[in-house]
């Protein structure tokens, strides 16, 4: 598809993440791997996720990265640091900053979800570019949400969401209904947010780094 910045056609993916370093990882893989290993689980995934943006049909991709990029980033990406405390205000402050430079339709991600299709981004994208829908909700397992896109941002609908409780993801889209929102919903996904749904998702995406990564760095653990 043909789009042009300047007449503010097309749309954009927003990719939220950590730079992923042993002292940098969630403690949802360590234990039971070892930082170093959990930093390599966690690096691939970020590259599955990277890779399927850049295969996405949209106009830009946006990184926006706390900490230093690394070789794992391709090319095709505005790199942004992250700002703000809690992760509600560093995603709203993504969406913002994104939308400073190119006021286009955006659709957030982070990398918990390496099993993501080029096609559902686009899929998400599409809704937005279209005018079908004001906002796209991606429901995770865990209650949570793994996608958020926005025609244009609103930090009013993200400041104070709870994103370390339960059910986040009730609440962001209680938001957007109540900002009267035309929603349309991606498909629900697993995120990666214990060793167990790790391996739950890798086994959907078995041809991904992701999974390599984690095989090769569990392989031993059952060992005597």
């Amino acid at each position: 598809m043909e789009t042009d910045i300047e007449t503010g056609q097309g749309s954009q993916v927003i990719v939220i993440a950590e730079a992923p370093a042993p002292d940098r990882v969630d403690d949802w893989l360590s234990p039971p791997l070892r930082p170093q290993q959990a930093a390599l689980v966690a690096e691939a995934a970020l590259a599955d996720t990277l890779e399927v943006v850049t295969a996405a049909p949209v106009t830009r991709r946006v990184l926006a990265l706390d900490g230093p990029p690394g070789d794992w980033l391709p090319d095709g990406f505005r790199v942004f640091g992250q700002r703000g405390g809690g992760l509600d205000e560093r995603i709203a402050a993504a969406f913002a900053d994104a939308y400073a430079v190119a006021p286009l339709p955006m659709v957030l991600i982070g990398t918990d979800t390496p099993q993501v299709t080029a096609d559902m981004l686009g899929d998400a994208v599409a809704s937005l570019e279209s005018g079908e829908a004001d906002a796209v909700f991606g429901p995770s397992a865990d209650g949570g949400f793994w996608l958020l896109g926005l025609r244009r941002p609103d930090r009013s609908l993200l400041a104070g969401v709870p994103m370390s409780d339960e059910d986040p993801g009730r609440l962001l889209l209680e938001r957007l209904a109540g900002a009267g929102l035309r929603v349309a919903l991606a498909p629900r996904l697993t995120e990666v947010s214990t060793f167990e749904t790790a391996e739950q998702v890798a086994g959907q995406c078995p041809a991904s780094r992701f999974a390599a990564a984690l095989s090769a760095t569990a392989g031993g653990l059952g060992a005597a």
